[in-house]
């Protein structure tokens, strides 16, 4: 990682980026067709960063034209498994050569703080990235046990033309690394189309897949408002598929402009509220605490499965409240760009008046609110929240049951753990959920019940790149991660050969 500057010297730094703001397509950066853009708005400071090329239809034909073309001509699909792993592996290194750059462009555009963009956010892609280069000649296809006087292979093909749609809490590593890479890495050919608000880092690292040896045509991305760029991705009848990752709302209508369109495969990675259970014989209630703060604080709230409820026991709820709101103060936002903050912005002006509209939900439906609730460093004039906690929280509430997307955590009360999972189930959602206790019965016990797609025992936020994630319920279709998302982006083949 690179060394750690001073705020005076990340700033000077940011002031000499050269921002892209072109669409990537065909191997080059181009205008949209119309001319149209938008504004790219730093959320640390409100100020105009640049603006945007606004893909529209047009942009959408001809990129879907170019990818389609790229993956009939066979160069990337049909390149060998180990000269495919070799471009990825190129790319990750490209991107990993300009760290230090394209950490502090995803501070000035998402808000977050150059502390874990530096260490955490860009490195995270390049990982990413290299681990899926490895696993294109590790992934075997299958035999079916028939009788013996046939062979039936079961083999694992790209699906042709994917389109990623990505949201803006972690730009370039949920793009480039979750999305990005598996599909690549499949043999497909794939078209980004980077959130709105955040699509700087996107652009500048497109040109390095071209660089890295990846054909042209096989690597886009379209920046554009979701309204127009989202929606005509969705319904083209030349995109395979759409992987989509960001709100329940926008997820369904993905599903329908694929029935709308080619019944293209849809994967879907959407909201959560989820519950974090935390019981009376809680193994180290000052780890819980730290973990659990961390759990909804952390990234400013935005992330798909902060643990946005935290359901306690009622005979530790108390001294549970004291540790977690000490915790609290370590996520007090800051510049983005002093290496010393450990919270930045909300993304943009929109998603912090939503936020601060949950957290008058709350007031106005009795909730009590123990720390937070307003904006804050508004003479910056960015974007800032602070950690907002509201105790005697009812389940049944609208901060117990929407989304919030930011850091508000909801704390509601248990008896016992079969109230602790009823709770936690009654929700639309079921992307992840966890549970701190010393007894194992109880630990399975929930593990099996509480239904989300992960489940976290005496920790929270754990992972990697091995472990399947998505949700159940209005959180999502697929898995991201792993080598499941590999056969995600593949359709799977039958042949039979009769031997008799």
């Amino acid at each position: 990682m690179p060394e750690m500057l001073t705020t005076d010297q990340w700033k000077a730094k940011a002031a000499g980026l050269s921002l892209q703001n072109k669409a990537f397509i065909g191997g080059q950066y181009v205008a949209s067709a119309s001319g149209e853009t938008f504004d790219c708005i730093s959320p640390c400071d409100g100020a105009l960063l640049t603006q945007v090329a606004n893909c529209g239809a047009e942009d959408v034909d001809r990129a879907v034209a170019a990818a389609r073309a790229a993956f009939e001509k066979g160069d990337w699909r049909n390149m060998a498994p180990k000269d495919r792993k070799a471009a990825l592996m190129r790319f990750a290194q490209l991107i990993e050569d300009h760290t230090e750059e394209l950490a502090v462009m995803e501070t000035i555009d998402a808000g977050k703080p150059i502390k874990h963009t530096l260490s955490s956010d860009i490195p995270g892609a390049v990982k990413t990235l290299r681990w899926y280069a490895e696993a294109i000649d590790k992934v075997y296809d299958r035999i079916a046990p028939t009788r013996t006087d046939a062979l039936a292979l079961v083999t694992h093909e790209p699906m042709g033309v994917v389109a990623a749609v990505m949201p803006w809490n972690y730009p370039l590593y949920l793009a480039y690394g979750w999305k990005i890479a598996p599909a690549l890495a499949a043999g497909n050919s794939v078209i980004l189309k980077p959130a709105e608000q955040s699509p700087l880092t996107a652009l500048r690292a497109a040109e390095f897949a071209v660089a890295a040896g990846i054909p042209e045509g096989v690597f886009t991305v379209l920046p554009g408002i979701g309204e127009l760029t989202g929606r005509a991705l969705g319904l083209h009848p030349d995109v395979d598929c759409i992987t989509f990752t960001g709100s329940s709302e926008v997820g369904k209508k993905f599903l329908e402009y694929s029935g709308q369109s080619n019944m293209k495969r849809v994967s879907l990675e959407c909201g959560g509220k989820s519950p974090n259970i935390v019981m009376g014989d809680c193994p180290d209630m000052a780890v819980a605490a730290k973990v659990s703060a961390a759990g909804i604080f952390g990234n400013q709230g935005e992330v798909c499965n902060a643990g946005s409820r935290l359901i306690v026991q009622d005979s530790i709820k108390d001294q549970l409240m004291e540790l977690l709101i000490a915790e609290s103060n370590a996520y007090a936002p800051g510049d983005p760009l002093d290496p010393t903050s450990e919270n930045g912005a909300m993304v943009d002006e929109t998603q912090m008046n939503r936020v601060l509209g949950y957290i008058d939900s709350g007031k106005s439906e009795g909730a009590n609110l123990v720390i937070g609730g307003e904006r804050v460093l508004e003479e910056t004039g960015g974007y800032y929240i602070p950690p907002t906690v509201f105790d005697q929280v009812d389940n049944k509430m609208t901060i117990a049951q929407e989304e919030i997307f930011g850091p508000v955590l909801s704390v509601i009360t248990c008896t016992d753990v079969d109230d602790a999972i009823a709770i936690g189930n009654d929700s639309n959602f079921g992307l992840a959920a966890g549970i701190w206790t010393r007894d194992i019965t109880a630990a399975h016990k929930a593990a099996r019940e509480l239904r989300a797609g992960f489940v976290y025992i005496n920790t929270y936020d754990a992972s990697d790149l091995s472990a399947p994630f998505g949700g159940y319920k209005q959180s999502g279709i697929g898995r991201d991660k792993s080598i499941d998302a590999i056969h995600k982006y593949c359709e799977v083949k039958t042949t039979w050969i009769e031997l008799s």
